[in-house]
């Protein structure tokens, strides 16, 4: 089976917290051909993470690293990897997917009112201003 994976399943399989639902989430996982992860429901994972379960960045960025060494996994790789650097760097894995993402559609400069996401992306070689 092909499956794209919300963002609660790929939580579950993580957190183990609902062990009925963790193994249900494992077992799809394991057996899907192809697993399909939407840029939103990365951003979700993190978030989830954080907020709810408080893991912290580092442990964070390894699930994430773990998920995309899946081999049937399909994912915007250079979205995911632009928001890994923003969460490796202090900030946050949603602007870096914003800022990837917005460059690719053909915007040239991030512009934001978050002072610290422009500061890493900055840091990061990407244009970011401030407003």
């Amino acid at each position: 089976m092909k499956i794209t994976a919300d963002t609660n399943v790929l939580v579950r399989a993580v957190v183990r917290d609902d062990e009925q639902q963790a193994c249900a989430a494992e077992k799809v996982l394991r057996e899907a051909s192809i697993i399909a992860v939407a840029l939103p429901s990365l951003c979700e994972f993190v978030w989830v993470l954080r907020r709810v379960y408080g893991l912290d960045p580092a442990d964070i960025a390894a699930a994430i690293r773990a998920l995309l060494d899946t081999a049937n996994l399909v994912v915007n790789r250079p979205a995911a990897e632009a928001g890994l650097a923003m969460l490796d760097a202090g900030g946050d894995f949603a602007d870096g997917v914003i800022a990837h993402e917005g460059n690719w559609l053909g915007g040239e400069t991030f512009v934001s009112f978050d002072r610290k996401a422009v500061a890493l992306l900055q840091a990061l070689g990407e244009s970011a201003a401030v407003l």
